[in-house]
């Protein structure tokens, strides 16, 4: 379970060090982050202007985010049969690059529509095969901490890219056009610096040893079942995050108890995607020291934030919004970082679909629950999430014990 650190002379023949690939590939992620996060922080609004209904919206949205995690069930496993995991990287990047800046020169709801869902198709394309690439070098840097190091790399796009948008909206005076055409800059640097990374490492798969447990795919033509100890952390995955609230729950209870204005909400926001960063790099740096034990922090934090965010004390709902952004920060970088130790690479990519497949179904249910609860009762739902997120502790207990970890 825990992270390899290599052999001696594993990434000679690289002509980056793994955690020069890991940074250039954040670089690229967080430019990239820029187009697709300052997008969506007006999709609403443009998809509005050009006469959606709120049921259009939320049907839009809704299948965008479907198909960018249930699209991966199939792009994963292409990737694993086909290896073509730069391939499959760059086309999902620039199907990104290109959709956001003639979203904003959409004339039409439909074609609207259709490069909001184009846009996640692209996310769903290349996530198992870079989340590959980035496997195989988070093995001599320790998993969690290469895992991490992206996420925050990541995060930073994902606070300059709304912010941008804002500025460039207000200063147009809300004309789409020119502010999503802005985003094509950080797209085309993105993509030119993916280009390069792809020139400077051809294979990234030189950087992770060779090991009898996970042989190199050309020197083993069987394709090895996926171990029963992922199937208990995709279980244990599945529960965590059906006792997870989303931001969207958080926000809503902040304008309705009068807490917040509205427009101050996206600050809010702002702040808990600064604490997912830092979470990302703090259980990370443990999981590479402690192994899945880390992971523990991930349903303790879960069950704190109805505790928090969900009372009438302002004060208190803030910082409750930021326990829920480093509950994300741990999604997003040390949960991927597991599938690469339990998973060997032949099975990684078809492994990474799966694990985002039962990610996606379970937000939806955790989102739907938790919303149906709160508006039913805020007591029910802080038990019911406490009574689910024990479960998740226990289920984590078991995937201890098969991965003989500490």
């Amino acid at each position: 379970m825990r992270a390899g650190r290599g052999r001696p002379g594993a990434t000679r023949a690289a002509a980056l060090t793994p955690w020069r690939f890991i940074v250039v590939f954040g670089v690229v992620s967080l430019l990239m982050d820029v187009v697709y996060e300052g997008a969506r922080s007006i999709t609403g609004p443009l998809l509005a202007s050009l006469g959606a209904s709120a049921a259009v919206v939320g049907l839009v949205t809704g299948a965008g985010e479907a198909a960018a995690l249930g699209l991966r069930l199939v792009s994963g496993p292409l990737a694993d049969r086909t290896r073509r995991f730069w391939a499959l990287t760059i086309t999902g990047y620039a199907l990104t690059a290109v959709s956001v800046p003639l979203l904003g020169l959409a004339g039409v709801l439909w074609a609207a529509c259709a490069l909001v869902v184009a846009e996640r198709v692209g996310k769903a394309v290349r996530s198992p095969a870079k989340d590959t690439l980035l496997s195989h070098a988070t093995a001599t840097t320790g998993r969690g901490r290469g895992f991490a190091v992206h996420e925050a790399l990541d995060q930073i796009g994902a606070l300059v890219g709304p912010l941008t948008v804002a500025g460039v909206l207000a200063a147009t005076a809300g004309d789409y056009a020119p502010t999503l055409g802005v985003l094509a800059v950080p797209g085309v640097a993105a993509m030119g610096l993916l280009f390069w990374l792809r020139a400077r490492v051809r294979d990234p798969a030189q950087y992770e040893p060779v090991s009898r447990e996970a042989p190199r795919p050309e020197r083993d033509a069987g394709r090895p079942r996926l171990p029963r100890a992922f199937v208990v952390y995709a279980a244990f995955t599945a529960v965590t995050m059906t006792g997870f609230a989303t931001f969207g729950v958080l926000s809503f209870h902040l304008v309705q108890r009068h807490l917040l204005p509205a427009d101050l909400v996206p600050i809010v926001y702002a702040g808990a995607m600064a604490a997912d960063a830092v979470s990302a790099l703090a259980n990370g740096w443990l999981y590479d020291r402690i192994g899945p034990r880390a992971l523990a922090a991930l349903p303790v934090l879960s069950a704190a934030v109805p505790v928090l965010a969900f009372t009438r004390s302002l004060a208190l709902a803030v910082v409750g919004a930021l326990v829920w952004g480093a509950a994300v920060g741990i999604q997003e970088s040390t949960l991927r970082a597991v599938v690469a130790d339990l998973v060997p690479s032949p099975r990684r990519a078809t492994a990474y679909g799966i694990f985002a497949g039962v990610l996606g179904v379970a937000a939806l249910a955790g989102g739907t629950l938790t919303g149906a609860l709160y508006d039913r009762s805020v007591t029910l739902l802080v038990a019911v999430v406490a009574g689910i997120q024990a479960a998740a502790l226990a289920l984590l207990a078991v995937l201890r014990g098969r991965t003989g970890s500490r």
